[in-house]
């Protein structure tokens, strides 16, 4: 324990200003940041946006809400494995630097995505294609965790001080907003070139083929992406210290005493936002098309407009929480999210108006971006310079891999379609709560970036 309090004490974790960067630099971080987690979330939506077609392609059940929970439970594969693609590639970044591990894992992921468009179904080779289907989720959640490393740092680092609440709703809601969006219109055009049965057939393999924008943006950001200015100073500062200075893994920093703590807090803010973000806008296109029955084409539209609203969302509580703090902005979107989400979760399946589905919608995809926007941003708070991509990553990946089961839950305790807005606002209710209490036990963060 010696070793790692000599370390904590160090010149390498003391209150670190962020140097000076030119501002088309910052602009650049900024975009890379959001862009390249906005890509992410749209090779994740793809599968969210099928899953009533992968249901029956590789988990086929005489029960629908089955072959929908086979599906869920196979997107929570990627999610669970995200932590160990967190402590990979977020070691590798606060060693090495975020841009190189943004880019080996963009490209990762890209690949991964893209080989789901080319899986034979079980009608073609039996039991091997949820196999293969679930090898590929696996590999793809292992390069998603490193995204998550890398994306979540650069940003934040190097901006002003008095905008990182903003870029933590840009990068972390925004842009999942983003993603989201992306995928609804690829879904929109797709169904539109596919139309119908067609759709079933060759419509979802080229969604998933769609993966490869990742590898491309990735390979492009690494020629033009500058390194953070934090970690470059942090590893400035090491130099000028000399070889006496002994670093220790940060894994081993992040599990010991000096974290523990804080590792444990993180994950109620963490499973709570992420759990009512994946019901949100994750549940919302199966809520729109197996329960209200919408079909394709207008399903596609109706998610549009909620991901634009999860980008308002996103930017509005994100910058709220730059002006109140972080902790009063957790507190006010669990008492909005406890009262307001059960209530749009059992109205947008009712039968009425296309249009009062939308508001509905819009409403839903709001507070999804809403109470995700400041997590970034207190996580990159709690952790020094050495270690924040490592802490960053596992603090988000664990709770979000924990939060993305909640999907293959309400499926499973629904006999039948038509309770599932019942239960999803039972779920909602209950993540709110746990949200709020995080919000209660976690300590104010702003302006603590060392």
């Amino acid at each position: 324990m010696t070793t790692t309090t000599t370390i904590t004490s160090s010149p390498t974790s003391a209150a670190i200003d962020t140097p000076q960067i030119p501002p088309g630099k910052a602009l650049l971080a900024a975009f890379a940041s959001t862009f390249g987690w906005a890509l992410d979330l749209f090779d994740l939506f793809i599968l969210l946006y099928v899953a009533p077609i992968i249901g029956r392609l590789f988990f086929p059940s005489d029960t629908p809400t089955l072959s929908l929970a086979a599906v869920y439970a196979s997107f929570a594969v990627a999610l669970l494995v995200r932590p160990l693609g967190s402590a990979i590639f977020g070691a590798y970044a606060d060693k090495h630097g975020r841009k190189r591990a943004l880019m080996v894992s963009m490209v990762g992921v890209g690949i991964s995505t893209a080989l789901f468009g080319a899986l034979p179904t079980i009608h073609q080779v039996g039991v091997l294609a949820p196999i293969l289907f679930l090898v590929l989720r696996v590999i793809q959640g292992v390069f998603v965790g490193g995204i998550v490393a890398s994306t979540h740092t650069i940003g934040t680092e190097s901006i002003s001080p008095r905008y990182r609440g903003l870029m933590s709703g840009l990068i972390g809601g925004a842009g999942a907003g983003m993603g989201a969006l992306l995928a609804s219109v690829t879904y929109l055009v797709l169904s539109e070139i596919f139309p119908g049965e067609e759709f079933d057939v060759w419509g979802w393999r080229f969604m998933f083929f769609c993966g490869l924008l990742s590898t491309f943006f990735g390979l492009v950001m690494f020629r033009y992406l500058d390194e953070s200015p934090v970690w470059r100073q942090l590893q400035q500062a090491r130099k000028t210290k000399g070889p006496t200075v002994v670093v220790v893994s940060p894994l081993k920093r992040l599990f010991g005493r000096e974290y523990r703590a804080v590792m444990l807090v993180n994950l109620l803010i963490t499973f709570g936002g992420g759990a009512t973000y994946y019901l949100a806008c994750g549940y919302l296109p199966t809520l729109l098309n197996v329960v209200a029955k919408v079909p394709h084409t207008q399903t596609s539209q109706l998610l549009m407009y909620g991901s634009v609203a999860t980008i308002v969302g996103a930017l509005a509580f994100g910058y709220l929480s730059d002006l109140i703090g972080r902790k009063k902005t957790f507190l006010l979107l669990g008492v909005i999210n406890l009262v307001s989400l059960p209530m749009m979760f059992l109205g947008v399946a009712e039968p009425g108006s296309l249009t009062r589905t939308a508001l509905y919608c819009v409403g839903i995809g709001f507070m999804g971006g809403a109470i995700i926007a400041p997590i970034l941003i207190f996580l990159n708070e709690r952790f020094a310079t050495e270690l924040r991509a490592s802490g960053t990553g596992l603090s988000w990946n664990i709770g979000f891999a924990l939060g993305g089961t909640m999907p293959t839950f309400v499926s499973l305790v629904s006999s039948s379609p038509a309770q599932i807005p019942m239960v999803l606002a039972f779920f909602a209710a209950g993540l709110s709560v746990i949200y709020l209490i995080g919000s209660v036990v976690i300590p104010e963060t702003q302006g603590n970036f060392k």
